[in-house]
């Protein structure tokens, strides 16, 4: 079973922990992937895929599973896209359904879809992380970025960052959000996000 993880469950003793800092690219290690305690690697598309459903089938135990990409989108009272409220920080936004974030989410969707077929025997529980507005002359690495995530759960949200519940994400109360995965038949509900520092 894959559901939405809850703003109580976003700790680090409530399961198993992995986090993902998702790319999509034809050869590169686009990638990066922390399981609990480790280390993080950097690895291509496909072989972050077959590693996660090898954690999969590992236990039966509750697996959190923290994947940086919009795992939630919004539609204005029109029916068209709009950005959440984590998603615009003065003058600059990063939405969902324009180039990066567009991109990662139908990298997510391949990546549940492949969790999805698997038939999971425990339960996954869904974050979102959200790492988009960093410093331009700062370097950013995939696993930085999961490290950063890591410790902003493993700090309940006191270092580095902060953890959002769901009822928190519109913009507008005349926004509607859901599942990103709705539309491929996939309705995980709306997780809560680990927002990066601002």
């Amino acid at each position: 079973m894959i559901r939405a993880g809850t703003l109580a469950e976003a700790n680090r003793n409530s399961g198993e922990w992995v986090f993902i800092d998702l790319g999509f690219a034809k050869e590169a290690k686009s990638c990066g992937l922390l399981i609990g305690e480790n280390d993080p690697e950097e690895l291509t598309f496909s072989d972050m895929i077959n590693s996660m459903l090898n954690i999969i089938g590992l236990s039966r135990k509750p697996l959190n599973l923290l994947i940086e990409a919009p795992l939630s989108i919004a539609f204005d009272e029109h029916g068209n896209p709009t950005g959440r409220a984590i998603e615009k920080r003065g003058r600059q936004f990063r939405y969902w359904y324009l180039g990066l974030g567009c991109c990662v989410l139908v990298a997510a969707t391949y990546l549940l879809r492949s969790i999805h077929n698997t038939r999971p025997r425990r339960e996954v529980r869904l974050f979102e992380g959200f790492a988009s507005f960093k410093p331009r002359r700062k370097r950013s690495s995939h696993s930085n970025d999961i490290l950063k995530l890591r410790e902003a759960i493993w700090s309940d949200g006191t270092k580095c960052g902060e953890i959002v519940p769901p009822h928190r994400l519109a913009a507008s109360p005349n926004h509607k959000l859901c599942s990103a995965f709705e539309v491929a038949g996939m309705d995980f509900g709306i997780p809560t996000v680990v927002e990066l520092s601002r």
